[in-house]
Protein backbone atom coordinates (compact mmCIF):
# COMPACT_ATOMS: atom_id res chain seq x y z
CA UNK A 1 0.00 0.00 0.00
CA UNK A 2 1.49 3.52 -0.84
CA UNK A 3 1.78 6.16 1.86
CA UNK A 4 -0.90 8.48 0.00
CA UNK A 5 -3.23 5.05 0.67
CA UNK A 6 -2.56 4.46 3.61
CA UNK A 7 -3.22 8.24 5.04
CA UNK A 8 -6.59 8.17 2.80
CA UNK A 9 -7.73 4.57 4.67
CA UNK A 10 -6.62 6.19 8.08
CA UNK A 11 -8.54 9.43 7.52
CA UNK A 12 -11.56 7.15 6.62
CA UNK A 13 -11.29 5.17 9.42
CA UNK A 14 -10.94 7.90 12.23
CA UNK A 15 -14.38 9.91 10.28
CA UNK A 16 -15.84 6.26 10.84
CA UNK A 17 -14.91 5.84 14.41
CA UNK A 18 -16.17 9.69 15.12
CA UNK A 19 -19.41 9.03 13.11
CA UNK A 20 -20.06 6.04 15.81
CA UNK A 21 -19.27 8.20 18.69
CA UNK A 22 -21.93 11.10 17.66
CA UNK A 23 -24.51 8.14 17.31
CA UNK A 24 -23.79 6.43 20.78
CA UNK A 25 -24.02 10.34 22.39
CA UNK A 26 -27.53 10.44 20.93
CA UNK A 27 -28.67 6.87 21.74
CA UNK A 28 -27.80 7.67 25.20
CA UNK A 29 -28.44 11.36 25.70
CA UNK A 30 -30.65 12.44 29.08
CA UNK A 31 -34.04 11.48 28.73
CA UNK A 32 -34.45 9.06 26.15
CA UNK A 33 -35.96 5.68 27.54
CA UNK A 34 -36.04 2.30 26.40
CA UNK A 35 -38.64 -0.45 26.10
CA UNK A 36 -37.97 -3.36 28.62
CA UNK A 37 -36.64 -6.47 26.56
CA UNK A 38 -35.41 -9.81 26.51
CA UNK A 39 -31.96 -10.07 26.41
CA UNK A 40 -30.49 -10.93 23.41
CA UNK A 41 -27.63 -13.53 22.77
CA UNK A 42 -24.18 -12.29 22.27
CA UNK A 43 -22.93 -12.36 19.06
CA UNK A 44 -19.21 -11.07 19.94
CA UNK A 45 -16.58 -13.40 18.17
CA UNK A 46 -14.78 -14.87 21.42
CA UNK A 47 -11.04 -15.40 21.33
CA UNK A 48 -10.19 -19.12 23.00
CA UNK A 49 -7.35 -17.54 24.32
CA UNK A 50 -9.92 -15.57 26.67
CA UNK A 51 -11.74 -18.34 27.66
CA UNK A 52 -9.17 -19.68 29.98
CA UNK A 53 -9.66 -23.26 29.52
CA UNK A 54 -13.46 -22.86 29.85
CA UNK A 55 -16.17 -24.37 27.87
CA UNK A 56 -17.02 -21.29 25.69
CA UNK A 57 -21.24 -21.26 25.84
CA UNK A 58 -23.60 -23.90 24.43
CA UNK A 59 -26.92 -24.86 23.93
CA UNK A 60 -28.67 -25.67 27.43
CA UNK A 61 -30.32 -29.19 27.49
CA UNK A 62 -33.07 -29.55 29.25
CA UNK A 63 -32.96 -32.73 29.25
CA UNK A 64 -36.85 -35.02 30.45
CA UNK A 65 -37.01 -38.57 30.45
CA UNK A 66 -39.41 -41.34 31.19
CA UNK A 67 -40.21 -44.70 30.63
CA UNK A 68 -43.08 -45.99 28.31
CA UNK A 69 -45.57 -48.76 29.49
CA UNK A 70 -43.53 -51.41 27.26
CA UNK A 71 -40.57 -50.81 28.77
CA UNK A 72 -38.52 -48.59 26.33
CA UNK A 73 -36.51 -45.93 27.91
CA UNK A 74 -37.25 -42.03 26.85
CA UNK A 75 -35.10 -39.14 26.87
CA UNK A 76 -36.59 -35.92 25.10
CA UNK A 77 -35.25 -32.42 24.24
CA UNK A 78 -37.84 -29.78 23.96
CA UNK A 79 -36.39 -27.26 20.93
CA UNK A 80 -38.71 -24.71 19.60
CA UNK A 81 -36.51 -23.13 17.25
CA UNK A 82 -37.53 -25.15 13.80
CA UNK A 83 -41.00 -26.97 13.20
CA UNK A 84 -39.09 -30.05 13.15
CA UNK A 85 -38.33 -33.27 15.27
CA UNK A 86 -35.32 -36.06 14.93
CA UNK A 87 -36.71 -39.05 16.84
CA UNK A 88 -33.65 -42.25 16.86
CA UNK A 89 -34.65 -45.77 18.58
CA UNK A 90 -31.42 -47.14 19.34
CA UNK A 91 -31.40 -50.86 20.33
CA UNK A 92 -29.36 -53.59 21.90
CA UNK A 93 -29.46 -55.45 18.37
CA UNK A 94 -25.56 -55.62 17.05
CA UNK A 95 -24.00 -57.79 15.76
CA UNK A 96 -22.57 -59.12 19.05
CA UNK A 97 -26.09 -60.26 19.46
CA UNK A 98 -25.73 -62.51 16.46
CA UNK A 99 -25.86 -65.37 18.49
CA UNK A 100 -23.26 -67.87 16.09
CA UNK A 101 -25.27 -66.61 13.03
CA UNK A 102 -22.71 -63.35 11.48
CA UNK A 103 -24.58 -60.88 9.98
CA UNK A 104 -28.35 -61.58 11.09
CA UNK A 105 -28.01 -58.36 12.92
CA UNK A 106 -27.14 -56.15 10.13
CA UNK A 107 -29.41 -57.96 7.68
CA UNK A 108 -32.08 -57.41 9.93
CA UNK A 109 -31.78 -53.64 10.04
CA UNK A 110 -30.88 -53.51 6.51
CA UNK A 111 -34.53 -55.39 5.68
CA UNK A 112 -37.05 -53.24 8.09
CA UNK A 113 -37.69 -50.48 5.14
CA UNK A 114 -38.06 -53.36 2.47
CA UNK A 115 -41.52 -53.45 3.10
CA UNK A 116 -44.87 -53.64 5.02
CA UNK A 117 -48.19 -54.86 4.87
CA UNK A 118 -49.18 -53.31 1.92
CA UNK A 119 -46.43 -50.86 0.68
CA UNK A 120 -42.87 -52.21 -0.90
CA UNK A 121 -39.42 -50.77 -0.49
CA UNK A 122 -40.43 -48.23 -3.46
CA UNK A 123 -43.58 -47.43 -2.00
CA UNK A 124 -42.15 -46.29 1.61
CA UNK A 125 -39.03 -44.61 0.49
CA UNK A 126 -41.62 -42.29 -1.55
CA UNK A 127 -44.28 -42.27 1.17
CA UNK A 128 -41.62 -40.81 3.54
CA UNK A 129 -40.31 -38.24 0.78
CA UNK A 130 -43.79 -37.02 -0.07
CA UNK A 131 -44.24 -36.26 4.00
CA UNK A 132 -40.87 -33.92 3.49
CA UNK A 133 -39.49 -37.04 5.90
CA UNK A 134 -36.32 -38.71 6.09
CA UNK A 135 -36.18 -42.52 7.42
CA UNK A 136 -33.01 -43.80 8.55
CA UNK A 137 -31.08 -47.07 10.02
CA UNK A 138 -27.14 -48.74 10.96
CA UNK A 139 -26.25 -51.68 12.49
CA UNK A 140 -22.69 -51.59 14.48
CA UNK A 141 -21.09 -54.13 16.84
CA UNK A 142 -23.05 -53.07 19.90
CA UNK A 143 -26.34 -51.74 18.80
CA UNK A 144 -29.02 -51.19 15.59
CA UNK A 145 -30.35 -47.29 15.43
CA UNK A 146 -33.61 -46.31 13.59
CA UNK A 147 -34.43 -42.98 12.75
CA UNK A 148 -37.46 -40.84 11.49
CA UNK A 149 -37.10 -36.96 10.67
CA UNK A 150 -39.97 -35.06 10.02
CA UNK A 151 -42.12 -31.64 10.23
CA UNK A 152 -43.94 -31.16 13.64
CA UNK A 153 -47.07 -30.29 11.78
CA UNK A 154 -49.77 -32.38 13.05
CA UNK A 155 -50.88 -32.77 9.71
CA UNK A 156 -47.58 -34.02 8.69
CA UNK A 157 -46.30 -35.99 11.92
CA UNK A 158 -48.90 -38.14 12.69
CA UNK A 159 -48.79 -40.16 8.64
CA UNK A 160 -45.25 -40.04 9.01
CA UNK A 161 -44.87 -41.93 12.84
CA UNK A 162 -47.94 -44.43 11.02
CA UNK A 163 -45.69 -45.13 8.52
CA UNK A 164 -42.51 -45.39 11.20
CA UNK A 165 -44.11 -47.21 13.46
CA UNK A 166 -44.93 -50.05 10.29
CA UNK A 167 -41.23 -50.02 9.26
CA UNK A 168 -40.11 -51.14 12.87
CA UNK A 169 -42.82 -52.82 14.00
CA UNK A 170 -44.32 -54.97 10.82
CA UNK A 171 -41.55 -55.42 8.50
CA UNK A 172 -42.07 -58.12 5.89
CA UNK A 173 -38.70 -59.09 4.91
CA UNK A 174 -39.51 -60.01 1.47
CA UNK A 175 -37.63 -62.43 0.00
CA UNK A 176 -36.81 -60.24 -3.29
CA UNK A 177 -35.21 -57.54 -0.87
CA UNK A 178 -33.19 -60.17 1.41
CA UNK A 179 -31.70 -61.67 -2.10
CA UNK A 180 -30.63 -58.11 -3.78
CA UNK A 181 -28.93 -57.41 -0.07
CA UNK A 182 -27.32 -60.51 -0.01
CA UNK A 183 -25.90 -60.01 -3.48
CA UNK A 184 -24.75 -56.49 -2.52
CA UNK A 185 -23.03 -58.40 0.65
CA UNK A 186 -21.40 -60.83 -0.92
CA UNK A 187 -19.70 -58.42 -3.83
CA UNK A 188 -18.44 -56.22 -1.06
CA UNK A 189 -16.76 -59.42 0.45
CA UNK A 190 -14.92 -59.87 -2.82
CA UNK A 191 -13.64 -56.25 -3.23
CA UNK A 192 -12.49 -56.84 0.91
CA UNK A 193 -10.09 -59.46 -0.57
CA UNK A 194 -8.79 -56.89 -2.48
CA UNK A 195 -8.43 -54.25 0.02
CA UNK A 196 -5.32 -54.85 2.52
CA UNK A 197 -6.78 -52.46 5.01
CA UNK A 198 -9.86 -54.17 5.20
CA UNK A 199 -8.27 -57.55 5.44
CA UNK A 200 -5.59 -56.66 7.93
CA UNK A 201 -8.65 -54.88 10.11
CA UNK A 202 -10.60 -58.13 9.87
CA UNK A 203 -7.38 -59.88 11.38
CA UNK A 204 -7.15 -57.91 13.84
CA UNK A 205 -10.25 -57.99 15.62
CA UNK A 206 -10.55 -61.88 15.13
CA UNK A 207 -6.84 -61.78 17.03
CA UNK A 208 -7.76 -58.82 19.68
CA UNK A 209 -11.18 -60.96 20.54
CA UNK A 210 -10.83 -64.52 19.88
CA UNK A 211 -14.39 -66.39 20.44
CA UNK A 212 -16.02 -62.93 22.28
CA UNK A 213 -18.85 -61.59 19.93
CA UNK A 214 -17.19 -58.22 18.66
CA UNK A 215 -14.08 -60.43 16.76
CA UNK A 216 -16.53 -61.02 13.96
CA UNK A 217 -17.58 -58.12 11.37
CA UNK A 218 -21.23 -56.73 11.63
CA UNK A 219 -21.73 -57.55 7.88
CA UNK A 220 -21.07 -61.25 8.74
CA UNK A 221 -18.80 -63.43 6.03
CA UNK A 222 -19.48 -65.21 2.61
CA UNK A 223 -20.21 -68.21 4.21
CA UNK A 224 -22.57 -67.08 7.00
CA UNK A 225 -24.52 -64.85 5.00
CA UNK A 226 -25.86 -66.68 1.55
CA UNK A 227 -27.85 -69.03 4.55
CA UNK A 228 -29.37 -66.48 6.55
CA UNK A 229 -33.51 -66.97 6.17
CA UNK A 230 -36.02 -65.06 6.30
CA UNK A 231 -37.00 -66.41 9.59
CA UNK A 232 -34.45 -66.09 11.23
CA UNK A 233 -34.82 -62.04 10.47
CA UNK A 234 -37.97 -62.39 12.02
CA UNK A 235 -36.74 -64.21 14.98
CA UNK A 236 -34.15 -61.83 15.59
CA UNK A 237 -36.66 -58.96 15.35
CA UNK A 238 -39.15 -60.40 17.68
CA UNK A 239 -36.49 -60.59 20.30
CA UNK A 240 -33.90 -57.91 19.48
CA UNK A 241 -36.48 -55.26 18.70
CA UNK A 242 -38.54 -55.37 21.74
CA UNK A 243 -39.67 -52.34 23.42
CA UNK A 244 -38.11 -53.40 26.61
CA UNK A 245 -34.90 -52.97 24.60
CA UNK A 246 -35.36 -50.12 22.82
CA UNK A 247 -34.04 -46.43 23.43
CA UNK A 248 -35.79 -44.07 22.24
CA UNK A 249 -34.65 -39.93 22.19
CA UNK A 250 -36.57 -37.21 21.02
CA UNK A 251 -35.49 -33.73 19.95
CA UNK A 252 -37.70 -31.16 18.68
CA UNK A 253 -40.45 -28.71 18.26
CA UNK A 254 -42.87 -30.64 20.82
CA UNK A 255 -44.43 -30.02 23.76
CA UNK A 256 -43.92 -32.87 26.81
CA UNK A 257 -47.47 -33.90 26.22
CA UNK A 258 -46.81 -34.47 22.37
CA UNK A 259 -44.03 -35.90 23.42
CA UNK A 260 -45.49 -38.31 25.42
CA UNK A 261 -47.89 -39.46 23.18
CA UNK A 262 -45.68 -39.98 20.56
CA UNK A 263 -43.27 -42.06 22.21
CA UNK A 264 -46.23 -43.99 23.72
CA UNK A 265 -47.35 -45.18 19.84
CA UNK A 266 -43.67 -45.93 19.09
CA UNK A 267 -43.23 -48.26 21.45
CA UNK A 268 -46.67 -49.81 21.54
CA UNK A 269 -46.01 -50.62 17.86
CA UNK A 270 -42.36 -52.62 18.72
CA UNK A 271 -42.53 -56.28 19.81
CA UNK A 272 -42.94 -57.26 23.31
CA UNK A 273 -40.46 -58.06 25.29
CA UNK A 274 -37.32 -57.60 27.88
CA UNK A 275 -33.90 -55.83 27.38
CA UNK A 276 -31.09 -58.37 25.92
CA UNK A 277 -28.27 -59.04 28.25
CA UNK A 278 -25.54 -57.28 28.37
CA UNK A 279 -22.28 -57.98 26.20
CA UNK A 280 -19.28 -60.00 28.45
CA UNK A 281 -16.23 -58.80 29.12
CA UNK A 282 -13.43 -60.07 26.43
CA UNK A 283 -10.48 -62.42 27.60
CA UNK A 284 -6.97 -60.82 27.31
CA UNK A 285 -5.31 -61.64 23.80
CA UNK A 286 -2.42 -63.00 23.19
CA UNK A 287 0.08 -59.94 22.02
CA UNK A 288 2.48 -60.27 19.33
CA UNK A 289 2.59 -59.70 15.27
CA UNK A 290 0.72 -61.64 12.00
CA UNK A 291 1.30 -60.29 8.81
CA UNK A 292 -0.65 -60.91 5.83
CA UNK A 293 1.15 -61.12 2.33
CA UNK A 294 -0.40 -58.20 0.04
CA UNK A 295 1.59 -57.27 -3.18
CA UNK A 296 1.22 -53.05 -2.96
CA UNK A 297 3.49 -50.40 -2.62
CA UNK A 298 2.46 -49.88 1.20
CA UNK A 299 1.85 -51.57 4.22
CA UNK A 300 -1.02 -51.34 6.65
CA UNK A 301 0.11 -51.39 10.16
CA UNK A 302 -2.55 -51.92 12.65
CA UNK A 303 -1.04 -52.09 16.42
CA UNK A 304 -4.18 -52.59 18.87
CA UNK A 305 -5.02 -52.92 22.90
CA UNK A 306 -7.97 -53.94 24.77
CA UNK A 307 -9.41 -50.64 25.93
CA UNK A 308 -12.12 -49.73 28.35
CA UNK A 309 -15.91 -49.88 28.30
CA UNK A 310 -18.38 -46.67 28.09
CA UNK A 311 -18.81 -46.67 31.80
CA UNK A 312 -15.11 -46.72 33.05
CA UNK A 313 -14.49 -44.03 35.15
CA UNK A 314 -11.57 -43.21 33.70
CA UNK A 315 -13.23 -42.27 30.03
CA UNK A 316 -12.58 -38.16 30.34
CA UNK A 317 -8.45 -39.26 31.28
CA UNK A 318 -8.22 -41.57 28.65
CA UNK A 319 -9.80 -39.26 26.00
CA UNK A 320 -8.05 -36.04 26.82
CA UNK A 321 -4.83 -38.26 26.76
CA UNK A 322 -5.78 -39.98 23.34
CA UNK A 323 -6.04 -36.55 22.00
CA UNK A 324 -2.94 -35.29 22.75
CA UNK A 325 -1.03 -38.94 21.37
CA UNK A 326 -2.69 -39.51 18.27
CA UNK A 327 -6.26 -38.75 17.76
CA UNK A 328 -6.55 -35.34 17.45
CA UNK A 329 -4.84 -35.07 13.88
CA UNK A 330 -2.10 -32.52 13.67
CA UNK A 331 -0.02 -31.58 16.27
CA UNK A 332 -0.36 -34.68 18.06
CA UNK A 333 2.92 -37.32 18.88
CA UNK A 334 2.26 -39.26 16.13
CA UNK A 335 1.59 -37.15 13.34
CA UNK A 336 4.24 -34.52 14.63
CA UNK A 337 7.00 -37.98 15.00
CA UNK A 338 6.21 -40.32 11.84
CA UNK A 339 4.64 -37.82 9.25
CA UNK A 340 5.74 -34.41 9.79
CA UNK A 341 9.28 -35.27 10.71
CA UNK A 342 9.99 -38.15 8.87
CA UNK A 343 7.22 -38.67 5.79
CA UNK A 344 6.67 -41.77 6.42
CA UNK A 345 3.14 -41.68 6.04
CA UNK A 346 0.17 -39.67 4.85
CA UNK A 347 -2.64 -40.00 8.23
CA UNK A 348 -1.55 -41.87 11.73
CA UNK A 349 -4.32 -42.07 14.45
CA UNK A 350 -4.80 -43.60 17.28
CA UNK A 351 -8.35 -43.80 19.39
CA UNK A 352 -10.09 -45.89 21.83
CA UNK A 353 -13.87 -47.13 20.73
CA UNK A 354 -15.81 -47.79 24.30
CA UNK A 355 -18.65 -49.91 23.47
CA UNK A 356 -20.81 -51.81 25.79
CA UNK A 357 -17.82 -54.32 26.45
CA UNK A 358 -14.32 -53.62 26.41
CA UNK A 359 -13.87 -51.69 23.21
CA UNK A 360 -10.39 -51.57 21.15
CA UNK A 361 -7.73 -49.44 21.48
CA UNK A 362 -6.18 -49.11 18.05
CA UNK A 363 -3.31 -47.09 16.22
CA UNK A 364 -3.42 -47.17 12.18
CA UNK A 365 -1.60 -45.96 9.33
CA UNK A 366 0.30 -46.78 5.95
CA UNK A 367 3.55 -46.42 4.84
CA UNK A 368 6.06 -47.58 2.28
CA UNK A 369 6.67 -51.24 2.31
CA UNK A 370 10.03 -50.72 2.71
CA UNK A 371 10.00 -49.22 5.68
CA UNK A 372 7.48 -51.18 7.57
CA UNK A 373 9.68 -52.58 9.94
CA UNK A 374 11.16 -49.37 10.89
CA UNK A 375 8.15 -47.32 11.70
CA UNK A 376 6.33 -50.08 13.39
CA UNK A 377 9.34 -50.01 15.95
CA UNK A 378 8.97 -46.20 15.85
CA UNK A 379 5.51 -46.09 16.79
CA UNK A 380 5.86 -48.73 19.31
CA UNK A 381 8.77 -46.57 20.84
CA UNK A 382 6.29 -43.30 20.77
CA UNK A 383 3.35 -45.16 22.51
CA UNK A 384 6.12 -46.48 25.07
CA UNK A 385 7.46 -43.56 25.85
CA UNK A 386 4.27 -41.65 25.92
CA UNK A 387 3.60 -44.23 28.62
CA UNK A 388 6.52 -43.49 30.29
CA UNK A 389 6.59 -39.47 30.56
CA UNK A 390 2.84 -38.52 29.90
CA UNK A 391 1.66 -35.64 28.28
CA UNK A 392 3.51 -32.08 28.97
CA UNK A 393 1.66 -29.17 30.42
CA UNK A 394 1.66 -27.43 27.09
CA UNK A 395 0.78 -30.47 25.46
CA UNK A 396 -1.97 -30.99 28.09
CA UNK A 397 -3.30 -27.00 27.98
CA UNK A 398 -3.37 -26.81 24.05
CA UNK A 399 -5.59 -30.36 24.17
CA UNK A 400 -8.08 -28.58 26.90
CA UNK A 401 -8.68 -25.54 24.76
CA UNK A 402 -9.17 -27.31 21.21
CA UNK A 403 -11.80 -29.52 23.35
CA UNK A 404 -13.37 -26.36 24.73
CA UNK A 405 -13.52 -25.07 21.46
CA UNK A 406 -15.04 -27.74 19.42
CA UNK A 407 -17.13 -29.40 22.00
CA UNK A 408 -20.41 -26.90 21.79
CA UNK A 409 -20.88 -28.87 18.30
CA UNK A 410 -21.60 -32.07 19.78
CA UNK A 411 -25.13 -29.96 20.76
CA UNK A 412 -25.13 -27.47 17.76
CA UNK A 413 -27.72 -29.21 16.16
CA UNK A 414 -30.96 -31.34 16.87
CA UNK A 415 -29.63 -33.90 15.15
CA UNK A 416 -26.35 -33.92 17.31
CA UNK A 417 -28.26 -33.47 20.22
CA UNK A 418 -30.66 -36.70 19.65
CA UNK A 419 -27.52 -39.04 18.64
CA UNK A 420 -25.94 -37.74 22.29
CA UNK A 421 -29.25 -38.66 23.72
CA UNK A 422 -29.08 -42.38 22.15
CA UNK A 423 -25.89 -42.74 23.53
CA UNK A 424 -26.86 -41.81 27.00
CA UNK A 425 -30.12 -43.69 27.31
CA UNK A 426 -27.87 -46.71 25.35
CA UNK A 427 -25.01 -46.67 28.02
CA UNK A 428 -26.93 -45.66 30.75
CA UNK A 429 -25.00 -42.22 31.59
CA UNK A 430 -25.93 -40.13 33.68
CA UNK A 431 -28.62 -36.65 32.37
CA UNK A 432 -25.24 -34.30 33.01
CA UNK A 433 -23.30 -36.49 31.16
CA UNK A 434 -22.19 -33.60 28.94
CA UNK A 435 -21.59 -31.32 31.53
CA UNK A 436 -19.89 -33.74 33.58
CA UNK A 437 -17.53 -34.93 31.06
CA UNK A 438 -16.52 -31.06 30.00
CA UNK A 439 -15.46 -30.35 33.79
CA UNK A 440 -13.98 -33.55 34.41
CA UNK A 441 -11.73 -32.84 31.12
CA UNK A 442 -11.13 -29.49 32.46
CA UNK A 443 -9.84 -30.35 35.64
CA UNK A 444 -7.39 -33.22 34.68
CA UNK A 445 -3.63 -32.64 35.44
CA UNK A 446 -1.37 -34.37 33.35
CA UNK A 447 0.08 -36.48 36.44
CA UNK A 448 -3.78 -38.18 36.03
CA UNK A 449 -3.45 -38.25 32.50
CA UNK A 450 0.06 -40.40 32.53
CA UNK A 451 -1.80 -42.50 35.13
CA UNK A 452 -4.95 -43.56 33.35
CA UNK A 453 -3.17 -44.00 30.20
CA UNK A 454 -0.64 -46.39 31.85
CA UNK A 455 -3.13 -48.33 33.84
CA UNK A 456 -4.97 -49.15 30.75
CA UNK A 457 -2.43 -49.40 27.99
CA UNK A 458 0.61 -52.06 28.54
CA UNK A 459 2.76 -51.52 25.72
CA UNK A 460 4.04 -55.48 26.18
CA UNK A 461 1.03 -56.48 25.45
CA UNK A 462 0.46 -55.16 21.98
CA UNK A 463 -2.11 -57.03 19.19
CA UNK A 464 -0.15 -55.96 16.02
CA UNK A 465 -1.72 -56.95 12.05
CA UNK A 466 0.39 -56.10 9.20
CA UNK A 467 -0.52 -56.01 5.85
CA UNK A 468 1.90 -55.77 2.04
CA UNK A 469 4.49 -57.05 0.77
CA UNK A 470 7.80 -59.00 1.96
CA UNK A 471 10.78 -56.47 0.80
CA UNK A 472 14.25 -56.00 2.01
CA UNK A 473 13.78 -53.43 4.30
CA UNK A 474 16.26 -50.05 4.78
CA UNK A 475 16.80 -47.23 7.31
CA UNK A 476 14.47 -44.96 8.52
CA UNK A 477 15.38 -41.19 7.39
CA UNK A 478 16.10 -39.02 10.69
CA UNK A 479 13.72 -36.47 11.59
CA UNK A 480 13.92 -33.11 10.57
CA UNK A 481 11.88 -30.54 9.67
CA UNK A 482 11.71 -30.64 6.28
CA UNK A 483 11.72 -34.16 5.43
CA UNK A 484 12.93 -35.63 2.16
CA UNK A 485 10.96 -38.64 1.84
CA UNK A 486 7.38 -37.84 1.34
CA UNK A 487 4.02 -39.92 1.18
CA UNK A 488 3.82 -42.12 -1.89
CA UNK A 489 0.39 -42.18 -1.70
CA UNK A 490 -3.57 -41.49 -0.19
CA UNK A 491 -4.18 -44.08 2.44
CA UNK A 492 -6.08 -47.38 0.67
CA UNK A 493 -9.54 -47.63 1.73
Amino acid sequence: MSKRNGLRYGLLGLAVLALLAILVLVDNRPGKTREPADPVPSTTIESLAELNGQAPSRRNLEIQTWQTAEGAKVLFVEARELPMFDLRLTFAAGSSQDDGVPGVAMLTNAMLNEGVPGKDVGAIAASFENLGAEFGNGSYRDMAVVSLRSLSAVDKREPALQLFNQVIGQPTFPEDGLARIKNQLQAGFEYQKQNPGKLASLKLFERLYGEHPYAHPSEGNEESVPAISREQLQAFHAKAYAAGNAVIALVGDLSREEAETLTAKVSAALPQGPALPLIAQPTVPHAGLSHIEFPSNQTHLMIALLGIDRRDPDYAALYLGNQIFGGGGFGTRLMTEVREKRGLTYGISSGFSAMQARGPFMISLQTRAELSAGTLQLVKDLLRDYLASGPSQEELDNAKRELAGSFPLSTASNAAIVGQLGSMGFYDLPLSHLEDFMRQIQALTAEQVKAAMAKHLDPEALVIVTAGPTVEQKELPPPTDNPVEQPSAVPEH
